[in-house]
C-alpha cells in the first residue's frame, strides 16, 4: 500500500488543518503576550510552528501539495527576512527530497506500466529511492546494455491527489495566505491547475526531455540526459551522475560557483525555447544538478524534469517579449504603454500613467542596462516590497494590468528563475544573454 493517501477526504482534511492550526497559534500567541512575552518572541514562535506544519504537511502529502510547496520555494527570496527565515529551511526540504514510497509498490507500477518481463531490460533497480518529487519518485537502476538509469515511478492515485490537492488549495487560498506573507497564492494555485494534466503524462515529458537532449547534446556546458523508455507512469532515461544540485550551492556554495552555476542556469532558461520550441517551466533548484569539473572546478549544468514545459506558439519567446524590455530600457514610456496594449496586458479603456508603468517594470529591466548584473536576496526584496507597498505609486499599476494566457507561464518562469538567481547572488551578463538568445531584444 503506497504511503500516497489515496481518499480525498483523509487529504483534504489535513489540508484544511493548515490555517485552523495558524489561527489557534494566534491565539495563544495573543494569551502568551497578555500574560507578559515580547511581542516579536511570540510572533518569531509562532512563524517558526506555521512554517513546520505548513511545509511538514505538504511535503508529506506530495501530490498537488508539494507542489505547491516547490513553487512557492523558488520565490523566497523575494519575502523580507524577518517573515521567510522560519520558512527557509523547510521550503529548501521540497526542493530536492519528500517520503518515499515502499519498494514492493514502486515494483508493481513498474511491471504494471513496463510489462511482466521487465526485468529483461531492466536487469537491477536500487532498493531505495535517490529522489523524490510531487508526483513521483526516482530509482537507480541498470539497462540491459549496461547504461545506468534513472527510474522515475508515479505515485499510484498521483493524478487524483495531484487534482484533489489543488481544487483543496484552490478553495483555501484566502485563508492559507496569511501563513506565507507576501506570496499571492490564488494565481499561482490557478496556474498549476492548468498543467497538471500535461505533468501526469510522462510520455509528453519524454518527448519534451529528449527534444532538449537533442537540441543541447553538442553544448559545451549544459547536459541533458537521454530517455530510454517510458510508459504511462514509469519514465526510464540515463542516469546523471552529480554530487549536488543549485540547492547546494545556495546553501553554502564558494561565489565563484554561484557566478558560474547562475550563468549556466541563465543560459539553459533563455537558449532552451529558441533551440526547441519550449520553454523549461520548473526552475526549483533541485531540477538542476552540478557537475564539477575532474579537478573541482566549477564544470556543466546537468538540467531534470520535463513533467512542466511551456510549449511556445511561435517556436520561441514572442518577439514582442525582447521588444518591450528594450523599450522599457530604453525609457521610452509612451512606446511602451503602447506596446503593451497591441499585446494584451493593458486592456481596451483602462488608462496608466506611462512613467508609473515604466516605473513598475524596472525590476524586469534592470539586469538588462548592465554589462553584468548581481542579484541579491537584498535587491529582490526591496524590489518585491516596492510593488507590492499600497503606499507605492506604482501600486496601482498591478492591479490595472492584465497578463495575456499566452504569457502566464512565461512569467511565472521568469520570476522563479530571478528568485534562483537572487538566492544564488549570482552576477550574470544578463543582457548578452538576452541578445543571443530572445528574439526582438536586440532589434
Amino acid at each position: 500500500m503506497p504511503d500516497l493517501p489515496r481518499k480525498a477526504v483523509a487529504r483534504t482534511a489535513r489540508l484544511a488543518a493548515l490555517p485552523l492550526g495558524y489561527a489557534g497559534r494566534n491565539a495563544l500567541g495573543l494569551g502568551k503576550r497578555l500574560g507578559g512575552r515580547p511581542a516579536d518572541a511570540v510572533v518569531s514562535e509562532i512563524q517558526q510552528r506555521t512554517a513546520e506544519q505548513l511545509f511538514r504537511t505538504l511535503g508529506e502529502l506530495k501530490g498537488g501539495a508539494m507542489k505547491f510547496g516547490q513553487a512557492m520555494s523558488v520565490l523566497e527570496a523575494a519575502l523580507p527576512d524577518e517573515l521567510v527565515a522560519p520558512y527557509r529551511t523547510e521550503l529548501t526540504k521540497l526542493q530536492d527530497s519528500a517520503p518515499p514510497m515502499p519498494t514492493q509498490t514502486v515494483r508493481d507500477q513498474i511491471a504494471a506500466d513496463l510489462g511482466a518481463d521487465w526485468r529483461d531490460d531492466l536487469v537491477w533497480l536500487d532498493g531505495g529511492p535517490t529522489a523524490a518529487a510531487s508526483i513521483g519518485q526516482v530509482h537507480r537502476g541498470r539497462w540491459r546494455d549496461g547504461r545506468d538509469v534513472a527510474v522515475k515511478v508515479q505515485y499510484p492515485g498521483a493524478g487524483d491527489a495531484l487534482r484533489s490537492d489543488l481544487r483543496q488549495l484552490a478553495r483555501l487560498a484566502r485563508t492559507i495566505g496569511p501563513m506565507v506573507p507576501g506570496i499571492e497564492i490564488k494565481p499561482l494555485v490557478e496556474e498549476l491547475q492548468a498543467r497538471a494534466t500535461d505533468e501526469l503524462d510522462y510520455s509528453l515529458e519524454a518527448q519534451a526531455q529528449q527534444a532538449f537532449a537533442d537540441a543541447f547534446r553538442a553544448d559545451a556546458d549544459i547536459v541533458v540526459p537521454d530517455v530510454v523508455a517510458v510508459g504511462h507512469q514509469v519514465l526510464v532515461t540515463e542516469w546523471l551522475e552529480s554530487p549536488a544540485s543549485l540547492a547546494a550551492v545556495i546553501a553554502d556554495g564558494t561565489q565563484e560557483e554561484r557566478d558560474h552555476y547562475g550563468e549556466l542556469f541563465v543560459r539553459f532558461l533563455f537558449a532552451g525555447p529558441a533551440r526547441t520550441g519550449m520553454l523549461h517551466a520548473d526552475p526549483h533548484p533541485g531540477n538542476f544538478r552540478v557537475l564539477p569539473n575532474d579537478d573541482g572546478t566549477p564544470g556543466r549544468l546537468g538540467v531534470l524534469d520535463y513533467g512542466a514545459v511551456a510549449r511556445l506558439p511561435d517556436a520561441g519567446l514572442p518577439a514582442s517579449m525582447g521588444r518591450l524590455i528594450r523599450i522599457a530600457g530604453d525609457r521610452e514610456p509612451d512606446e511602451l504603454v503602447a506596446g503593451l496594449r497591441d499585446e494584451g496586458f493593458i486592456k481596451p479603456g483602462v488608462n496608466l500613467d506611462p512613467a508609473l508603468v515604466l516605473d513598475y517594470l524596472s525590476p524586469f529591466v534592470e539586469p538588462t542596462l548592465v554589462e553584468r548584473f548581481r542579484f541579491s536576496r537584498e535587491w529582490m526584496q526591496g524590489q518585491f516590497q516596492r510593488l507590492h507597498n499600497p503606499r507605492e505609486p506604482t501600486y496601482t499599476v498591478a492591479l490595472k494590468l492584465n497578463l495575456p494566457p499566452a504569457y502566464l507561464l512565461i512569467h511565472r518562469t521568469w520570476l522563479g528563475g530571478v528568485g534562483v538567481l537572487s538566492q544564488l547572488g549570482a552576477e550574470a551578463p544578463f543582457r548578452a544573454i538576452l541578445e543571443e538568445n530572445l528574439p526582438g531584444f536586440a532589434d
